[in-house]
């Protein structure tokens, strides 16, 4: 089965220099129907207008993915920590015990445009860390380049979960697979473009959940940049 979470069915969050779309519940936006998928809480879609951002907050208890579509954010963290992470750049943060941080868009003139992805750890109260890794647009180009596992596979970084996040760019009719393990469960998010999901079309911000499906194919519908997470 496969379940459509349109675009233009999420909750949004505008406060002038920040639009965040948000595919589960979160912050002010609350639908009891879109509170998570399987470990997946949150993805939110935001755009950060320059030399704007999130002053220093807190986390714990949670793995959290920042993939930068456009632009860059800058961040600092309680554990020393301090970097800009650009387009085609991936950041993990297992904030554990807790961990402090802030992010900001470092350009005064060029918006950012960010998916910050929320998954539930399998584990509590573990060391807060931090990583970060450059993914070029070459080494996802036609293929499902891992970019996050619970092990660090494939030289992806590793994530306190039995989830398994893979980022893709399709030109048009281009078509890349998946086989799902039995019992396991996916999550298709569109950060740029369109697609065709086994038949479904997806554009920009829409996402899919998929269960009982042994495998999908996405097929670039134009140019397109796609996440798909592989989750227990």
């Amino acid at each position: 089965m496969i379940t459509l979470r349109p675009s233009n069915e999420r909750g949004l969050t505008d406060i002038g220099w920040l639009q965040s779309h948000h595919s589960f519940s979160f912050g002010g936006y609350y639908d009891p129907k879109q509170t998570a998928f399987r470990s997946l809480r949150v993805i939110n879609d935001d755009k950060i207008a320059g030399g704007m951002g999130f002053g220093t907050h807190p986390h714990r208890d949670m793995e959290i993915i920042t993939y930068v579509v456009s632009g860059a954010i800058a961040h600092k963290d309680s554990l020393g920590h301090g970097a800009t992470v650009f387009r085609g750049d991936v950041q993990t943060m297992s904030a554990g015990t807790g961990i402090r941080h802030s992010e900001f868009n470092p350009s005064e003139t060029e918006p950012t445009h960010m998916l910050q992805i929320w998954i539930e750890p399998a584990r509590q109260g573990t060391a807060p860390r931090y990583e970060q890794a450059n993914v070029p647009d070459e080494a996802k180009r036609g293929v499902l380049r891992l970019v996050a596992s619970p092990n660090g596979a494939e030289g992806s970084l590793a994530i306190g979960q039995d989830a398994r996040l893979y980022a893709t760019l399709l030109n048009a009719g281009e078509e890349v697979k998946h086989a799902f393990a039995p019992g396991r469960h996916g999550w298709v998010q569109v950060a740029k473009g369109s697609i065709d999901l086994n038949g479904e079309r997806l554009s920009e911000g829409d996402g899919a959940a998929i269960s009982g499906e042994p495998a999908i194919a996405l097929r670039g519908v134009g140019s397109a940049e796609v996440l798909l997470f592989d989750l227990a």
